[in-house]
């Protein structure tokens, strides 16, 4: 009996084990005509195993691609598209850069801490104090997210003061913010309709 673990890895496993065969035995026939036939053959099936692909754009040269691939550039046949690169292909992507800026209250995010310095900079007047109640309501939906607790008006208006380093001060008798029971009842229905 012979394991997958003892056989030769396969090159693109999505083809499974019986295109691999097949572009072997192509390889190992010396008829260049013949060679050419069961190319396009296993063009033919490599296809048939792929129909959602045709909708593509170049989708005959992605397969004779797969075929070199398969045939780790060692297939000495008439393709009608150039093989790919090989160094294309085994370059590694760049690397992807990271923004570390650290948030000062990280369940909160830095698109809040975006949004508070639109909103210093705002002209004073009705759009300014909706904003800021708009902020101060995602602040404590945000740390009810993370947090799941109740948690009091007074540090979410004193944690937006941090934010804003001092320029944006609520009072708790003049400001209120959306009630915490409702929030996490809001929470709780949008989970139910994911599950749905």
């Amino acid at each position: 009996m012979e394991y997958n673990t003892s056989r030769k890895k396969l090159v693109l496993p999505e083809y499974g084990r019986n295109i691999q065969k097949m572009v072997e035995l192509t390889k190992a026939e010396p008829d260049n005509e013949k060679r050419n036939k069961m190319a396009q053959a296993i063009i033919a099936i490599m296809g048939n195993m792929n129909p959602h692909l045709r909708d593509i754009a170049d989708f005959k040269h992605k397969l004779w691609d797969h075929l070199a691939i398969i045939s780790e550039f060692d297939l000495d046949i008439n393709s009608p598209y150039a093989p790919p690169v090989i160094e294309t292909l085994q370059e590694k992507p760049e690397s992807v850069p990271y923004n570390n800026k650290d948030a000062k209250f990280k369940h909160y995010g830095q698109t809040i801490e975006k949004m508070v310095k639109v909103a210093i900079d705002m002209e004073d007047g009705e759009l300014k104090e909706i904003l800021i109640q708009l902020i101060a309501n995602h602040m404590k939906k945000s740390y009810l997210t993370w947090n799941k607790e109740a948690v009091a008006d007074e540090l979410i208006f004193k944690d937006l003061k941090v934010l804003s380093g001092g320029k944006i001060d609520l009072n708790i008798e003049e400001t209120t913010l959306t009630e915490t029971k409702d929030i996490l009842a809001k929470n709780k229905r949008r989970r139910i309709q994911r599950k749905k």
